[in-house]
């Protein structure tokens, strides 16, 4: 699918997540050079945001990969509206 799909190598060393349908669960594919990691996690409250499309789908950087790993959001955001009440 990595290779198919979007055109990538998957014994390249990279992380490639997939998220299912529903949205409360992920995979993780990574090659080690002897084998494929396979890591598994499932959400037990909420839902990951997720690309809709090929458009979508992007690198991410550290951070955003344990965000996601934590069950935040890749993009974090300030309600700028509430931030200017407290000014």
């Amino acid at each position: 699918m990595v290779k198919k799909s979007f055109n990538l190598d998957p014994f390249s060393g990279c992380v490639f997540l997939f998220c299912g349908s529903r949205r409360d669960r992920f995979k993780a594919l990574y090659w080690d050079g002897q084998g494929f990691w396979l890591l598994y996690k499932r959400f037990e409250n909420g839902k990951l945001a997720w690309p809709n499309n090929e458009d979508e789908v992007r690198e991410l950087s550290d951070e955003q990969v344990m965000r996601l790993m934590q069950g935040f959001t890749i993009d974090p955001k300030i309600n700028t509206a509430r931030a200017r009440e407290f000014y």
